[in-house]
C-alpha cells in the first residue's frame, strides 16, 4: 500500500464539474492498494497517517499531527502511484490492486482514518478527478507499507 500525503492549508476534489470534498488545514492523502495489500496494511497506513507529525507547534518545529491540530484528511484514489517505468516509457500499473479489492481497501482505510479520529473528505473512487491544492511547506511525504 502506497501513500503520497500533502499538509495543505486547504484542498478539494471535484467529479464531473461538482465538488465532492473539500477541506481547509490538514493532509491530502493519494492513496493506492496493492495486489497483496488487506486490512494489516490498512491499518498501519491509518495508524501512521494520522499520527504522522508534520504540523507546526509554537516553536515552529513540525512536531503536531492530524488529531493534535483538529486537522482533516482528503482522501483521494489514485492508483499511479503503483506506476513501474522500468521498462520503456509508458507507464504499466499491474502493481495496482485490481478495482474490486482497491474500492474495498480505499473504504476501509478511510473507514479506519475516522476511527483515528480524523475528519475525512473524499474523491470518488475510479472516477477521473480535479484535484486542487495549496501544498503548506510545502510538506510532501512518500509512504510504502513495506517500508513501515
Amino acid at each position: 500500500m502506497k501513500a503520497l500525503v500533502q499538509r495543505v492549508s486547504e484542498a478539494s476534489v471535484e467529479v464531473e464539474g461538482r465538488v465532492r470534498g473539500a477541506i481547509g488545514h490538514g493532509m491530502l492523502v493519494f492513496f493506492c492498494a496493492e495486489p497483496a495489500d488487506g486490512m494489516r496494511e490498512v491499518e498501519k497506513m491509518a495508524r501512521k497517517i494520522a499520527r504522522l507529525r508534520i504540523f507546526e507547534d509554537e516553536a515552529g518545529k513540525m512536531n503536531r499531527s492530524l488529531r493534535d491540530i483538529a486537522g482533516a484528511a482528503l482522501v483521494v484514489s489514485q492508483f499511479t502511484l503503483a506506476a513501474d517505468l522500468r521498462r520503456g516509457n509508458r507507464p504499466s500499473f499491474i502493481g495496482a490492486a485490481p478495482p474490486e479489492l482497491g474500492e474495498a481497501l480505499y473504504e476501509a482505510f478511510i473507514a479506519r482514518l475516522r476511527e483515528e479520529g480524523v475528519p475525512v473528505e473524499t474523491g470518488v473512487f475510479g472516477a477521473r478527478m480535479a484535484v486542487r491544492l495549496v501544498n503548506d511547506g510545502p510538506v510532501t511525504i512518500w509512504l510504502d507499507t513495506a517500508c513501515l
